[in-house]
């Protein structure tokens, strides 16, 4: 029997002192996170709150998060993660769709509330100071079987209504273990993070990680790159979790920061999307860092691939697949792939989800005999080294030729005065699909279409070169900064012809 709460409750019991969480304002030691967990849990039973309710907290990045998040789990109810910009009908949705007990929202929002009152659910405010009434403390974890599903977290739905990954107790904790291993953790470690907790990456990865070996845990509430880089050096972290899009900016953030403002800083340790190869060298010259990555899904608990820190690996590659783990290339049919060869990726492992909540159709498609179909598409190395090619919905078919975006993009993201950029395919009559580009230009710069297209037929196949093109002042950002294409104005794509 087993808790996800186990281990952090053993560091309040045997070292109460030892920092847990910190901010840019407060430190909370592991006694007190217990002992404020411990409390809003009792809280929660006394309401009603049952073993394996379903309750939903939407809050941000701080420390009353964790408390509300360790506090349920405590109870034993499955938690439900949303994020914060969450709207009413996509709050509906998931309060309907998991049968939730109860939502739990930061004192700040108001969404949470409206949709609970539509659907005659408990709503619940969570503001500072959580946990310190003098109540009644939950004596112990609640005690689950290792299989039971610990949280609930919505995928982003690119078709369809969005499905809850189901994710264990077992799920959790193994992917706190092999990441404790994986980045050769110490207890002398201070991890932090500019994540959103809600996601898999922040909650799973990197808080529940540092806080199942009992280091000390940063957290900054609403990342800018000068706030990041002002916690790393004032808390002398010495591993930050992070997308790409947070270390780009920390690479161009004003200012004079170095490598002596971040001395402490050993590793950074990025997800959610593959990072570009000039990114990696220009951040690890002007920081002094080393800058890692892996590949893993909400429905891998974000476990797959990691680097390990004792080799190198191939530009482009997102490292070996973790201990425990499997990986194959397959093709249309199914069949496992050769070395080299470019198809969807399968994944196996103590990481890979129960399912998805109640979807026995999806869970017919996407988990079969074991293996987790991604939808990522990828190919291995003979050293099983795993390169990710793009997402199979985003694969564009022109002519019959397969193109492959994040090919393109990384050619266009060298262009000196391309900012951002997002490639995806449009209806075209002549050719099925056609490939286009919506551009973000950087600040001052001039570019026209023509241009751009002339700076990619040298780098890439015919093919491949974007014939559409639109200017935009920013692209659409998910909670962990990864470009939302579906959510791209495509309108001014369509209405472009083929030259531009």
């Amino acid at each position: 029997m087993a808790n996800i709460v186990d281990r952090i409750w053993r560091h309040a019991g045997t070292d109460p002192d030892r920092i847990a969480l910190r901010t840019t304002t407060e430190d909370l030691t592991y006694g007190e996170l217990a002992r404020r967990a411990a409390i809003f849990g009792g809280q929660l039973r006394r309401s009603g709150v049952a073993v394996g309710d379903r309750v939903v907290l939407i809050a941000p990045t701080r420390p009353e998060f964790v408390i509300a998040y360790l506090g349920a789990h405590l109870a034993g109810a499955i938690v439900v993660t949303m994020n914060t910009m969450a709207t009413v009908p996509e709050i509906d949705w998931v309060l309907a769709d998991s049968e939730a007990a109860l939502i739990i929202e930061w004192h700040t929002g108001t969404a949470a509330a409206t949709a609970a009152g539509a659907r005659g659910i408990r709503h619940e405010v969570l503001a500072p100071g959580v946990g310190l009434a003098a109540e009644d403390p939950l004596p112990e974890p609640v005690s689950r079987a290792l299989g039971d599903t610990a949280v609930l977290l919505y995928t982003s739905g690119t078709t369809g209504k969005p499905k809850g990954v189901e994710l264990t107790i077992a799920n959790l904790t193994h992917t706190a273990e092999v990441y404790i291993e994986q980045l050769e953790l110490r207890l002398d470690d201070r991890m932090g993070t500019g994540l959103p907790l809600f996601h898999v990456f922040g909650q799973a990865v990197a808080l529940l990680t540092a806080l199942n070996l009992g280091c000390p845990f940063s957290l900054l509430e609403g990342f800018t790159p000068a706030s990041m880089l002002d916690l790393i050096r004032d808390h002398r972290l010495t591993v930050v979790a992070g997308v790409p899009t947070m270390w780009s900016a920390m690479l161009h953030a004003d200012g004079d920061y170095g490598p002596d403002d971040l001395r402490s800083l050993r590793l950074a340790a990025s997800g959610g999307a593959v990072l570009r190869q000039d990114l990696v060298q220009a951040f690890s010259e002007r920081f002094g860092c080393r800058l890692v990555q892996g590949y893993g899904l909400t429905e891998s608990t974000g476990a797959a691939t990691y680097m390990a820190l004792d080799r190198q690996y191939p530009p482009g590659s997102v490292g070996q697949a973790l201990p425990d783990t499997d990986i194959e290339v397959r093709a249309t049919d199914g069949a496992a792939l050769p070395v080299g060869a470019v198809g969807e990726i399968f994944l196996r492992g103590p990481s890979v989800m129960k399912g998805y909540w109640r979807r026995p159709d999806a869970n017919a498609v996407d988990l079969y005999q074991g293996w987790l179909k991604t939808g990522d598409l990828g190919l291995l190395d003979l050293d099983g080294c795993l390169f990710i090619v793009d997402r199979l919905k985003d694969l564009i078919i022109r002519g019959g030729y397969n193109v492959y975006p994040s090919e393109v993009e990384e050619v266009l993201y060298g262009h000196p005065d391309i900012a951002a950029v997002a490639v995806l395919g449009v209806p075209d009559e002549r050719y099925g699909e056609e490939v286009a580009a919506a551009v973000v230009t950087r600040p001052g710069g001039s570019l026209t279409a023509e241009e751009i297209r002339a700076w990619a037929k040298e780098r890439l196949s015919a093919y491949k070169v974007p014939h559409r093109f639109v200017f935009v002042d920013e692209l659409p950002l998910g909670p962990t900064g990864k470009v939302l294409k579906r959510a791209v104005d495509r309108t001014g794509l369509l209405a472009t012809n083929s030259e531009g």
